[in-house]
């Protein structure tokens, strides 16, 4: 009815587009703040991809791709932010999970939540991600396209909140005792600070095809 097709084709590429960087800031924000810690980035991060989704459905992805002024703003925007959030991270000093639990919990996992989000909204490559994927598995006769792009991306971004929870509950289950650790946790600030560096100059160096 809604001109969807290859529904089974859909869902591998949609699985793997959570590998990688993604899969790397949920373990380590886990790792570091336990289940709740890797429950937030994993919503941040779905909560972005959901922002591109509206926009594929609604065509701005596309006035984002015909538009060199407006991708630059985007790209140059999310780069510095990704950059300094990777400075702020590696210049940090960690401490224990006990004391970030005691001391501001809540704001920290708010912090998760926005870092995950922001990541992928300022990421004019996950705009053009949805842009090129999601038309494929919508035929051109479909009488109701938007909806459709709906309906894949809400599947794409349940499946890959699914696949993060499990991933946050595995990290957290094998990590309880390494969270404990001042030492520990600062190598995985410096990690995921190198992380975030490294997104920014792949977003700035990021060119519309």
């Amino acid at each position: 009815m809604l001109g969807i097709h290859e529904l089974w084709l859909f869902v591998l590429p949609a699985a793997q587009h959570h590998a990688g960087p993604d899969t790397a800031y949920i373990v380590g924000r886990t790792i570091q703040l336990g289940w709740r810690g890797g429950a937030a980035a994993a919503i941040g991060i779905s909560c972005g991809c959901l922002v591109h989704v509206l926009g594929a459905a609604i065509g701005l992805s596309a006035l984002l791709m015909a538009s060199s002024t407006a991708f630059l703003a985007v790209k140059l925007i999310g780069a510095a932010y990704l950059v300094l959030t990777g400075l702020q991270m590696l210049l940090s000093r960690a401490k224990p999970i006990a004391e970030i639990t005691g001391q501001g919990g809540e704001t920290s996992i708010s912090l998760v939540f926005w870092q995950g989000a922001l990541t992928n909204i300022l990421n004019p490559k996950v705009a053009l991600f949805f842009l090129a994927f999601l038309p494929q598995f919508v035929a051109a006769d479909a009488p109701r396209k938007t909806l459709a792009f709906l309906v894949l991306g809400l599947i794409f971004i349940t499946g890959g909140t699914l696949w993060c929870f499990g991933l946050a509950a595995f990290a957290a289950r094998a990590a309880g005792r390494i969270r404990q650790s001042a030492g520990v946790i600062a190598w995985i600030n410096r990690s995921l600070g190198a992380l975030f560096i490294y997104l920014g100059v792949r977003v700035a160096m990021l060119e519309a095809r």
